[in-house]
């Protein structure tokens, strides 16, 4: 029988293992929901060597259907991966709008252990930290759900564990080399683990698990990844706020500032075009050798003459190391990401060429003046373009912009060209025509774009092409300057 005076009962806590489930069970639950709200999400599970960066990510997804997320690997990078910048294995495998990409280590394990085995100077250290942060931040202003996690262990326990596998045959595979390096300079590598960590978790803050205790960090990641998604769910998708960051910016004129009259006759151009082509073929074997990747842009005005510019640069190359790249609308899944995604996939390997027909200044231009991106997305593009062209440049690439450029008298005699030749029609479209009606509102936004966006390393060259002739000759001069100060420079 109870007594009246005794104390009312205390409600028991959920134990760790009933939490567990519990938070397992919600993140099931609410699959369809993050589908439908469009939120991509990237979880960076880093960690020491056996610490169970593995075996976390098997527990976190084990209730999550597959078509919900993607798993990788993008440390142990493959030697055709080696030949592109240091982001781009992680920036090729962002998840789509809705769906979740698990990173089983990624861009911290890559820099400390290059760093720790001097692969890289520590002034590319401080780049690799600046790029990390510029990246980390780019997604999450994008939209983007970024948790990261450190599994932590001892030395003592890390050494046991690998011991643990190495003892059977089954196992031992999962020790490399590298991971009893680590083993032996454990305190280099948590001193520059620690350092890394501070210095790429201002904005989007590191959550350290206890690797010792295999179920307290599988509770302590859901709740963490419960926790981010139910704040998201509340307050709905991030969009970032622009700003500029100062960088290195070159003068340069506005558009109608731009003297169009510059001209060559047919003796003149079929004598320079025959030797720079010849100078430029013997140049792409110097670049090829020397592994250095060149990145040509082209933007400018319908009937520019940008095909016929590209043909005249492409001609003396070796198809073996060039491609083009035509870039029209985005396709859905190239849609469903952060928008520099789709260049990120194009870039050529070091040695190679990329020829891209319109790029990722479409943001800025056709995407700002047509309404299919938001002001806040395209103001912010002019610094992530600056920071991703810089990204290439310290990698070695020789990044040249140009913007093919004709008075509007001279487009509307092209068009009206096109429209009466009828091996030309397949060029001229509706858009085309749609497009010169709204001629101030793009020459304002290319003034914008030209002025924001002209870096020392990055320039845009303004090539007057009333005369195609001249255009071309400019263009090719242009390129073989760019490639003989860099084939000096390695």
């Amino acid at each position: 029988m109870k007594s009246e005076d005794a104390e009312p009962r205390k409600e028991e806590k959920p134990t760790q293992k009933e939490e567990t489930k519990a938070l397992r069970e919600w993140l099931v639950g609410q699959q369809q929901a993050i589908r439908t709200a469009g939120m991509p999400i990237i979880v960076l599970v880093e960690g020491w060597a056996a610490a169970g960066k593995g075996s976390l990510i098997n527990e976190l997804i084990s209730e999550i259907d597959p078509r919900f997320y993607n798993v990788v690997s993008p440390v142990i990078t493959p030697e055709a991966d080696a030949r592109y910048p240091f982001l781009y294995p992680y920036a090729k495998a962002i998840p789509e709008n809705g769906k979740i990409m698990f990173y089983d280590s990624g861009w911290m394990e890559d820099t400390v252990r290059k760093y720790l085995r001097r692969e890289i100077t520590k002034e590319q250290y401080k780049a690799r930290i600046r790029s990390v942060n510029e990246f980390e931040r780019q997604l999450r202003d994008g939209g983007y759900l970024l948790l990261k996690l450190f599994l932590d262990i001892g030395r003592g326990e890390q050494r046991k564990r690998m011991n643990a596998l190495r003892e059977s045959f089954e196992t031992e595979w999962r020790v490399s080399a590298d991971d009893l390096w680590q083993q032996r300079e454990y305190d280099a590598f948590k001193e520059t683990y620690r350092g890394f960590m501070e210095k790429t978790g201002k904005a989007i803050p590191w959550h350290t698990l206890d690797g010792g205790d295999r179920k307290e960090a599988v509770h302590d990641a859901l709740q963490l990844l419960v926790d981010l998604l139910q704040k998201a769910m509340e307050k709905g998708r991030y969009v970032g706020k622009p700003f500029q960051e100062s960088f290195p910016l070159l003068h340069m004129k506005k558009l109608s500032e731009v003297d169009l009259s510059p001209a060559l006759t047919d003796e003149e151009y079929k004598t320079e075009l025959k030797k720079l082509q010849k100078k430029l073929g013997k140049l792409h074997n110097v670049i090829y050798r020397k592994k250095i990747p060149v990145i040509l842009c082209y933007e400018g005005w319908d009937a520019a003459g940008k095909g016929g510019n590209i043909r005249r640069i492409a001609k003396p190359l070796d198809p073996r190391g060039f491609d083009v790249m035509p870039i029209a609308s985005p396709e859905p899944h190239e849609l469903n990401r952060q928008y520099l995604w789709r260049f990120w996939t194009r870039l050529p390997r070091s040695g190679h060429i990329c020829i891209f027909d319109r790029t990722w200044y479409g943001r800025v231009m056709v995407e700002r003046l047509e309404g299919f991106c938001a002001e806040n997305d395209w103001k912010r593009a002019y610094n992530e373009i600056n920071e991703f062209e810089r990204q290439l440049t310290e990698w070695g690439a020789v990044v040249l912009k140009f913007w093919i450029h004709i008075d509007q008298e001279t487009q509307l005699a092209r068009f009206n060209d096109r429209q009466n030749t009828p091996e030309k029609q397949w060029k001229l479209t509706d858009e085309d025509w749609r497009n010169r009606e709204k001629w101030p509102l793009y020459e304002a936004a290319v003034d914008e774009m030209l002025a924001k966006t002209s870096t020392k390393n990055a320039p845009w060259f303004i090539i007057e092409s009333n005369d195609k002739k001249y255009a071309r000759i400019r263009t090719l001069q242009i390129v073989i300057d760019a490639l003989e100060k860099a084939c000096e420079a390695h």
